[in-house]
């Protein structure tokens, strides 16, 4: 019996969350936090550095405010000793003055490298005046760059404005940013390295819980004799901890699926045994009630009511023979009764079978699709013809006379004997085909004494044990056997390993 298919990923999507493993959405979620503490970290520290930055420009345009402001000495009139407030000492390359009287640009330049000034353009000179004199320093765009600009009203009547070049201020945060950008990325980085070694460490004991529960989901549960032998180890089943706890809980509830286990074979083995034990003892009685019949046949004289009561009796003792002999023969399977081995011409045995069943329905239509070469395989040679017959015998009870029945032999591409038995009948309803082979599985109207088509079940008379024992004894041989059926095709294929050395089925179960 195979053991159930497990699928180790279903679903799974990068588009899906919810389908990622544990440990690749908890290292995401690291690197996420990480990144949004940089960004934190970031914004806090750039807008700390451009405060910073704002106050210590704010204090070097008041002192170049100041210094342009007390050049010299005004004389009477209102005007200076001959002193220009643009040539005020110490000031720094890029520096901005201007002079405004009576709402005009009277002077004002940009201080060059070289001492001298270059002039405002138009643009600059609408931008000055319309600044506030008020004294609080803005930023604005001029033509020479970007400028925190303060316009002071003298008590002279003019105004005069100083501006600094935000160039080094804007140079200092942008290599700020910069920096954070690469350190933070770095960090990423090696926090995704090392995040994904130590999670993986972490979720260790998780994945040996996994294998566990995997290793059981695999193992065949459903019938048969089970070692129920996987645990989670120790270090994994520790309480204590919340994997442990899980480790722990998994390792009560396989203690308690092995138990329920054993308790089943133990019920199944007893039933297995009173099955044998009534098949053999029955056999006693029903031989001597077969006799006996046989003998008030040709010793007795009936009435014809009589004698068509008498074989009555014949025929249902025979019946019952049947029915034990097959349930003996089931048992013995199921007990892993030793098959007895040896080469098996498997073409000359389909030959053998068909022409016995043509004798027997003459009114259906027996065709052979053999190879050119005789196929042998490694078998119990009376097991294999009961197979034959079983399926051979189910195709003719099943179908209506004129069906044809084909049956073939030939070599699989994967080096197995294969032998179908195919018919054109009405076919097997779907929602019984997947219980074909079960024990005493008969479709409805093969209860009620009808034909609904191949393999559908059991016609009146017979036990619905016929398929069960074929997948027995393939099974026994190591082989598989499979039914396709839909309206006019009903196919049953066999495979077998035509290898000379033991079967390597499983001991067959019900």
């Amino acid at each position: 019996m195979s053991a159930p298919q497990v699928t180790p990923h279903p679903g799974r999507s990068w588009l899906k969350p919810a389908t990622w493993h544990l440990r690749t959405r908890l290292i995401l979620l690291a690197m996420a936090l990480l990144v949004a503490i940089c960004g934190a970290v970031g914004l806090f520290s750039y807008a700390s550095m451009d405060s910073f930055l704002t106050r210590q420009l704010d204090q070097q345009l008041s002192q170049a405010a100041n210094r342009s402001n007390d050049p010299g000495r005004p004389q009477g009139g209102g005007g200076f000793n001959g002193r220009d407030p643009l040539d005020a000492r110490g000031q720094s390359v890029g520096t901005l003055n201007a002079r405004i009287l009576n709402g005009q640009i009277n002077s004002g330049g940009y201080l060059d490298s070289d001492a001298t000034r270059s002039a405002l353009s138009t643009e600059d000179k609408q931008t000055l005046l319309a600044l506030a004199q008020n004294g609080n320093p803005v930023d604005r765009q001029l033509s020479n760059g970007d400028y925190r600009i303060v316009a002071v009203a003298t008590g002279f009547g003019d105004v005069l404005v100083t501006g600094l070049p935000l160039a080094a201020k804007e140079s200092t945060l942008a290599s700020l940013v910069w920096t954070f950008v690469f350190v933070s990325l770095g960090g990423l980085l090696l926090i995704g390295l090392a995040g994904t070694v130590l999670i993986r460490r972490t979720m260790q004991p998780l994945e040996q819980l996994s294998e566990v529960a995997t290793r059981v989901a695999r193992l065949p549960l459903d019938a048969g004799e089970v070692a129920l032998a996987v645990r989670v180890p120790p270090s994994n089943a520790n309480p204590g901890t919340e994997v442990g706890s899980v480790g722990h809980a998994l390792n009560l509830m396989l203690d308690n699926v092995s138990s329920a286990l054993e308790a089943r074979q133990r019920s199944e083995t007893k039933v297995r045994q009173f099955v044998a034990d009534a098949s053999h003892e029955l056999r006693t009685p029903l031989t001597a009630i077969r006799g006996y019949t046989e003998l008030m046949r040709m010793t007795e004289n009936f009435t014809p009511d009589g004698r068509k009561s008498l074989a009555r009796v014949q025929s249902q003792s025979e019946r019952m023979t049947t029915l034990v002999e097959d349930l003996l023969l089931l048992a013995r399977l199921d007990e892993g009764q030793a098959l007895k081995l040896g080469e098996v011409d498997l073409t000359q045995l389909v030959i053998e079978a068909v022409s016995d069943e043509k004798v027997i329905a003459p009114d259906h239509t027996w065709h052979l699709e053999l190879p050119d070469e005789p196929l042998s395989v490694n078998g119990d040679a009376s097991k294999l013809r009961q197979v034959l017959v079983n399926l051979l015998s189910n195709a003719r009870k099943h179908t209506a006379p004129g069906t044809t029945v084909v049956t073939s032999v030939r070599t699989s591409e994967d080096g197995r004997a294969v032998v179908t038995v195919t018919d054109d009948g009405a076919g097997i309803p779907p929602e019984f085909v997947d219980h074909a082979f079960a024990r005493f599985a008969r479709a409805d109207a093969a209860r009620k004494g009808t034909a609904p088509g191949s393999g559908a079940g059991a016609a009146e008379g017979t036990s619905g044990l016929g398929l069960s024992i074929v997948q027995s004894i393939v099974e026994a041989h190591g082989g598989t056997v499979e039914v396709t059926s839909e309206p006019g095709s009903t196919q049953f294929a066999l495979h077998l390993p035509i290898g000379f050395g033991a079967p390597q089925g499983n001991t067959p179960t019900p």
